[in-house]
């Protein structure tokens, strides 16, 4: 027996997957996915933090693509924050999927970086990471409350290289120039949707889908006037449906202003992918260990 889901998004799964990877997609918003983090080598070592959890007695395994992730068998966050590494800024609490686009990245030291919808800081705080805290960072929240808990989080992630503007990301002045953006845009979730443990179907319309869409396509025509010319940026959602993803980066592309780089690294040979309309991006199918996720690279024409 299928899950009850939105009948919007159902219908919209169907004509885009076909039925049956509809029902893997399906499974995969019944799982119940255990806890992920990332090490935060700005304040501890993958050691340290091993040492800690098994001190706890909470057991982990690693991920394959990236050395600083943790999957924590039978824990609870709770566990997690229990612990003075997680005040500590050592860990950050982070899903699997959502770590994927500051990897496509590659942020380097000494290059202008912009996060276009930063809160709550999960990406901010890995780019800077990434980076060994030497990026120049510009993190846009335009929801005051939100921007307090990302500069709260920047500051116990010792992401001291980051600049904070509360801001719609939409209104920043065209003088603006970076050398890479990440735009994690604002979707309908319907990567992440959970149906286990009675938790309620999101509401979803097309109407709302709709207006959604309209705002990826206004951010990701601002984040190309803001990127420097003949340099890369990152578009990336929770969602899988095409409207939202391989039709938003497509309208870009035939804008003339920008190309699709092809994604190439070695985390596709590890993910759940589902298949796109657009060769090169990338798709995760959400399952019991990953959130739906979409993410593309695009290079601005000189």
């Amino acid at each position: 027996m299928l899950p009850e889901v939105p009948d919007t998004l159902l219908t919209l799964l169907k004509a885009q997957y076909g039925e049956e990877t509809t029902v893997l997609i399906l499974q995969g918003y019944m799982a119940r996915r255990p806890v992920t983090l990332r090490v935060n080598p700005l304040r501890g070592t993958l050691k340290g933090v091993a040492a800690q959890l098994e001190a706890a007695g909470i057991v982990w395994h690693s991920v394959p693509w990236y050395a600083d992730a943790m999957v924590l068998s039978d824990a609870r966050e709770e566990d997690v924050r229990a612990l003075p590494l997680y005040d500590r800024g050592e860990v950050y609490l982070q899903s699997l999927s959502s770590m994927i686009p500051p990897l496509l990245m590659s942020p380097q030291p000494g290059e202008t970086i912009l996060d276009m919808a930063a809160a709550p800081g999960g990406k901010t705080t890995q780019l800077a990471a990434l980076s060994g805290g030497k990026s120049q960072i510009t993190a846009c929240e335009r929801n005051k409350i939100r921007a307090e808990r990302l500069r709260f989080n920047l500051d116990r992630q010792g992401a001291g290289m980051v600049g904070l503007l509360v801001e719609d990301a939409r209104q920043l002045d065209d003088l603006f120039s970076f050398q890479k953006i990440l735009l994690d845009a604002p979707c309908s979730g319907s990567g992440t949707v959970l149906l286990r443990e009675g938790e309620p179907p999101r509401r979803m319309t097309r109407d709302w889908l709709r207006k959604t869409v309209a705002t990826q396509r206004a951010l990701l025509d601002k984040a190309l006037r803001l990127l420097t010319p003949g340099r890369e940026l990152v578009y990336s959602t929770c969602s899988i449906l095409r409207m939202e993803n391989e039709d938003v980066v497509t309208a870009a592309i035939r804008s003339g202003r920008a190309g699709l780089v092809p994604i190439d690294h070695p985390m596709t040979a590890h993910l759940p992918l589902l298949p796109t309309s657009l060769p090169g991006a990338l798709c995760v199918c959400p399952d019991g260990l990953h959130e739906g996720f979409f993410a593309a690279k695009l290079r601005k024409k000189r």
